[in-house]
């Protein structure tokens, strides 16, 4: 055998064909390149079902003579093919499909006497074998745009690694190698995002060996991320009520008066339902049946639905969600009673006591013929009996029906017993006697309502009636006491001085009008601007919070005259004016003393001869 044509060392194309275990005889020549690279690849895909055909292409250049092709591991050439008339590529069919077929494959073709080099390697696989997992999405299906999600893969098989594809017309991979998770199971978890509504995002997984990395698992059933969005909610709700017997059929309804292309159901904790075809019963409503056929334990739990447009990837928001409780499942039918009786007066207070003697964390009641869900309660050991009392206090007309309780464990609280015995609650109508009582109490409360309005009315009258009595009460009568000292016919009168006590602010103006006024002009702007600061201190002592009492003090000088020179005044004459000055003094008492505190004022006046 000559070594290579082209140097000491060997080339790529010759060390990629030494390792496939081909041989390069004398009359071959390979001239690394020379020849354009051919591609090659698999149609349907490169993930095929067991027995099923799949075809690979080779595609070199116009004028190739033949194409090989080899696959890694094997000695022998694989498969050989000339191509196509008039066409630049060879096809290499696989009628079933089967764990022999699965490998690398690589291709080359013939061009004269030149050997192009190898393709990219092809990796074909084979998939149904072993049991398929299971994929779901940590926390939820349900994204908001712009958010990141967990994807995992997990099966009771042992497999060593886990494969998450990507279905779009250009199919995307990713492997992880499998970990122990709970009680011998087995997962891997997945990384995805930032999730968009640009495209669809529908995820499968596989579980494959590590010794036969091209043998897979059946692929889990596909998971579609659901981009919500802030458009209209549907409805959800189904037929048959929120309780349904273990073995039957199911169907859950989800509408909405907004022109929706598809709806999808999703459960929580779990991956989402196919979607239904949407029906369109009335213009602008659209809506879907989903049938979950016979009713197992695995469809109890709570579910909703979205609804979305085939141009765009963006689902609704949510609908309320829907419990769905599976009847029939844990044996033990528990008890339901009555206290005081099963037939009583609206207004009585009623108990509905549900017991079991196995162990129960929570007891159901169900009224028949309603659609709101069950009322729940804790139960609770007493007596060796576990037990739960649903109080109606006090019980009307709408209380009155057939009831049903049930049991369920903290494990699954969707799934519940079969119910207990049917008990029918009798509510009669208030009898005669009970509604003249109500109307005489109605009565009662509005007349002592009534009651207690005049009363508070009167007494804010007689308290404004105190107030308006007190502001306009008579002063007390007023107190005069005259100082009168006199001289002889010949002595000059010194002065005379008299006090005069008024309690009200009326008298003193009229007492300081009569006073004399026939003095000269300078006296009498005295006089007036006194006047004018006592009206001043008046204000300010009305205006004043501390009561407090005044004395105002008029002091009238007398001029001294002579008989000898100056003859006597007849008696028609009125006595000359004579000057008066006035002092105002502020005297405070004590507010605890024996009287009320009242103005005093002091008049000074001269007396006449």
């Amino acid at each position: 055998m000559r070594g290579p044509e082209r140097g000491d060392s060997m080339t790529p194309t010759l060390t990629a064909l030494l390792c496939l275990g081909l041989s390069v005889s004398p009359r071959s020549r390979v001239q690394a390149g020379t020849l354009p690279k051919p591609m090659l690849w698999a149609e349907p895909g490169s993930v095929i079902p067991w027995r099923d055909p799949v075809t690979l292409w080779c595609q070199g250049t116009l004028g190739a003579e033949k194409y090989h092709l080899h696959k890694e591991g094997s000695t022998q050439l694989w498969d050989r093919q000339k191509p196509l008339k008039s066409e630049n590529k060879a096809k290499f069919p696989i009628k079933y499909m089967t764990e022999r077929d699965a490998g690398r494959y690589y291709c080359r073709y013939l061009n004269s006497t030149d050997w192009s080099e190898l393709s990219d390697p092809l990796e074909l696989v084979v998939q149904g074998f072993y049991s398929k997992p299971s994929l779901s999405a940590l926390p939820s299906p349900v994204v908001t745009s712009g958010g990141n999600v967990t994807l995992q893969c997990y099966s009771w098989e042992g497999f060593d690694r886990f494969i998450l594809t990507k279905e779009e017309k250009h199919r995307f991979s990713w492997t992880l190698d499998s970990q122990s998770h709970l009680r011998g199971r087995y997962r891997a978890l997945f990384p995805v995002g930032p999730v968009n509504p640009s495209h669809r995002w529908t995820f499968k997984c596989y579980g494959c060996y590590r010794d036969r990395s091209q043998v897979w698992s059946p692929p889990s059933d596909a998971l579609e991320l659901l981009v919500s969005g802030v458009s209209q909610k549907p409805s959800l709700l189904t037929q048959q009520g929120p309780i349904v017997v273990f073995g039957e059929s199911l169907t859950l309804q989800c509408h909405s008066d907004v022109g929706y292309d598809r709806f999808v159901l999703i459960k929580e904790g779990g991956h989402d339902l196919p979607q239904n075809l949407v029906l369109q019963p009335q213009a602008g409503l659209s809506q879907a049946n989903f049938s979950l056929d016979t009713v197992s334990s695995s469809h109890g739990g709570q579910y909703r639905c979205y609804g979305g447009h085939n141009l765009s990837s963006e689902w609704s928001a949510p609908s309320d969600p829907v419990d769905i409780l599976v009847a029939e499942w844990l044996p033990d039918r528990p008890s339901l009673s009555v206290q005081p009786n099963n037939t009583v007066d609206s207004g009585e207070n009623v108990t509905l006591l549900c017991q079991s003697q196995s162990p129960t964390d929570t007891f159901l009641l169900s009224k028949e013929g309603t659609a709101n869900p069950p009322v729940r309660l804790r139960s609770e050991l007493r007596a060796q009996q576990y037990q739960a009392e649903f109080s109606m206090c006090p019980v009307t007309s709408a209380h009155g029906g057939t009831y049903s309780c049930y049991r369920s464990q903290g494990s699954n609280p969707y799934l519940l017993s079969h119910p207990s015995e049917s008990l029918e609650l009798l509510v009669s109508g208030l009898k005669w006697y009970q509604i003249i009582l109500i109307g005489v109490s109605v009565v009662l409360v509005l007349l002592l309502s009534l009651l207690l309005f005049l009363f508070l009315r009167h007494q804010r009258q007689s308290k404004d009636r105190m107030s308006t009595d007190a502001a306009m009460k008579d002063p007390q009568p007023e107190k005069v006491i005259e100082l009168d000292p006199r001289n002889g016919n010949d002595e000059v009168t010194q002065g005379v001085s008299s006090t005069q006590v008024n309690h009200s602010r009326s008298r003193l103006r009229q007492g300081m009008a009569t006073c004399p006024s026939s003095l000269s002009g300078g006296l009498l702007d005295m006089k007036d601007k006194q006047a004018e600061e006592d009206r001043q201190m008046d204000s300010q002592a009305a205006a004043s919070d501390a009561p407090q009492d005044v004395t105002y003090a008029q002091l009238n000088h007398l001029t001294p005259r002579q008989d000898t020179t100056t003859p006597p005044s007849s008696s028609s004459e009125e006595p000359p004016d004579e000057p008066s000055m006035y002092a105002a003094l502020a005297v405070h008492q004590p507010r605890d003393g024996p009287g009320p505190h009242t103005p005093e004022s002091m008049n000074l006046e001269p007396k006449q001869k």
